[in-house]
């Protein structure tokens, strides 16, 4: 699901990334089923300052049917029941249709960037 929502990129591997959210926080990873079908799914994390979110995804078909606003609100309220006062959502610049979908539920840009570093290599 993550590759039709284009969340992969070559240097990440989404089996290493699933079973490495397995093992720190797996509470905090979400998969939404029906009848018993993988339709949603998203990485959580809250390091007692920020909460953060990655690869939230909604299989593609069902995109537009309520099933994103319902994920990003759950995962808030699990959040601020852990004392979370800020939520960050990574989000690629060029994902437009994205960031107008978190603009509309109240998420706005900071005056930041992002810099990362790779420490293992998935490659």
């Amino acid at each position: 699901m993550w590759e039709a929502c284009n969340l992969t990129r070559s240097w990440n591997d989404p089996n290493k990334d699933i079973n490495r959210k397995l093992a720190f926080q797996a509470e905090l990873f979400f998969v939404g089923e029906i009848e018993s079908q993988i339709i949603a799914s998203a990485m959580a994390g809250y390091d007692g300052h920020r909460g953060s979110v990655f690869y939230l995804a909604i299989k593609p078909e069902l995109q537009n049917s309520g099933y994103g606003r319902a994920l990003t609100t759950y995962i808030e309220n699990v959040l601020s029941n852990l004392g979370c006062p800020k939520v960050n959502i990574a989000i690629r610049t060029t994902n437009l249709t994205v960031i107008d979908f978190y603009s509309s539920r109240g998420y706005a840009q900071d005056d930041v960037i992002s810099v990362s570093k790779r420490l293992i290599s998935d490659v």
